[in-house]
């Protein structure tokens, strides 16, 4: 028989895993201290015996030309501040080695049926793959494990090929199960960025890891591949045809819309798409900083009964919310418009720190969640309520193990997976690889909501 003392401590602990079931709504599946792949690239060497992740003499380089605008030299999430120099030191002393352990700092995360796609921009040299991913079944043991590149490495060497991919920053799978991402066909080392390729959009079959499509967005559109750091696909199953591209361009400020039948391609601006300079002023993972990052993130609403779906969208330097129908963003006449009306409207603030990298809508609770880089956490709404500071809820926050939440995805099963990987620390201050610095998380989107006030 137990005696009062024990009885007592069992309560306890049973109130504990309850809690430690219920309590704690995101679930940390991998950490790194630092990341590593199963190929790195030693040994691999381009034409002619180049570094494969630099430049050839005779890689192909876009430069701006007719279209070209004023350029914007102010501070994005893209950039090294001047005087912050790049740490290169690989353990061995050899800073030309493919592989820069230090270097490598992952940036998009998105699932989808056993494998986890895992990004690497080329913001620093010794990056062997940009894209990558991770096959649960074989990595279910280990904590840190090593990326794959996908769909092969040899598609992420840019210097073997003018259509290999050279810089990704995140990946979405649409209804088709196709995987969508930008290339930004940029290299963004710090004081030595270049424009290597067009920006392009690809899409890749996941039941065969065929390349189906690669489009050049052309320079008329985009200058630049700077600030092209999302997509977001608008496509319904049996129509896969008809699919729209929504990509911001969190520099430029504009939203472009692609229309994959015909390889159209339109931009729109608003005033909606400026950051606020009220909500530049950041502090996370004890480093202080301004950011002036425009429209960064949009997510589809539910389908209405005439088909249509709501755009939802905000610039990450904000904590306002915006909409405007598909149908809108669907008529490339309306991009020539100077005047778009009420087309686009201003839902509100979801209140102080709230300054959001990617959001998503997940079809099965009405909630759309959100990656909060001034909380290091993950906020809530429940879009069956009205738009609203106390109607906005907190998913989970912490500032020890989730800093700067740099990507939110919900796959079809109803799954939120995030990635945080310390970039402000990165960026101006030094990583300590002794520590985890990059994880990825996950919970079920309606447990995520679970006492919140987005229930």
């Amino acid at each position: 028989m137990l005696s009062p003392k024990n009885a007592l401590l069992g309560v306890i602990s049973g109130l504990l895993l309850l809690c430690f079931a219920n309590c704690d709504p995101l679930i940390e599946v991998f950490r790194w201290k630092q990341m590593d792949f199963y190929n790195r690239g030693d040994g691999h060497l381009s034409l002619g015996g180049s570094r494969p992740d630099r430049p050839s003499v005779s890689a192909p380089v876009v430069f701006p030309g007719r279209y070209s605008r004023k350029k914007r030299e102010s501070l994005t999430s893209r950039d090294t501040p001047v005087g912050i120099n790049s740490r290169v030191d690989t353990g061995n002393g050899n800073a030309n080695a493919s592989y820069i352990p230090y270097n490598n700092v992952p940036m998009g995360v998105t699932h989808f049926r056993g494998r986890l796609f895992v990004t690497m921009p080329r913001r620093r040299v010794g990056i062997p793959s940009t894209l990558n991913y991770i096959d649960l079944s074989r990595e279910s043991r280990d904590r840190s494990p090593k990326l794959l590149a996908y769909p092969n490495f040899a598609l992420n060497q840019f210097n073997e090929s003018a259509q290999n991919l050279v810089s990704v920053y995140r990946t979405t799978v649409d209804a088709c199960q196709r995987l969508w991402f930008i290339d930004t066909g940029m290299l963004e080392y710090p004081n030595n960025r270049q424009q290597i390729r067009r920006p392009s959009i690809w899409i890749v079959d996941l039941a065969t890891d065929r390349v189906l499509k690669r489009f050049d967005i052309p320079e008329s559109i985009a200058e630049t591949g700077r600030g092209l750091a999302s997509i977001t696909i608008d496509v319904q199953p049996g129509e896969c045809g008809n699919a729209y591209a929504y990509i911001p361009d969190l520099v430029y400020r504009r939203l472009y819309v692609y229309r994959l039948r015909d390889d159209q391609i339109w931009a729109f601006e608003h005033n909606y798409f400026n950051f606020d300079p009220l909500a530049g002023d950041l502090n996370i993972g004890g480093q202080t900083f301004r950011w002036d990052d425009g429209i960064f993130s949009t997510t589809l609403g539910p389908q209405e009964p005439d088909g249509s779906r709501s755009v939802y969208f905000h610039p990450m330097a904000s904590t306002n919310e915006f909409v405007v129908p598909n149908t809108v963003l669907k008529e490339q006449s309306n991009a020539d418009r100077s005047d778009h009306g009420n087309d686009f409207r201003v839902l509100g603030s979801r209140g102080p720190s709230t300054q959001s990298t990617m959001h998503a809508y997940d079809s099965k609770t009405g909630v759309i969640f959100f990656a909060e880089i001034q909380k290091n956490g993950v906020g809530c709404w429940n879009t069956h309520k009205p738009f609203s500071v106390e109607n906005h809820g907190t998913v989970d926050s912490n500032a020890k193990d989730m800093i700067y939440p740099s990507d939110l995805s919900i796959d079809e099963d109803g799954t939120i997976w995030v990635m945080s990987n310390s970039m402000p620390i990165f960026i101006y201050s030094t990583l300590d690889t002794d520590v985890y610095n990059f994880r990825i998380w996950k919970q079920r989107a309606s447990q995520a909501k679970r006492r919140t006030v987005c229930e």
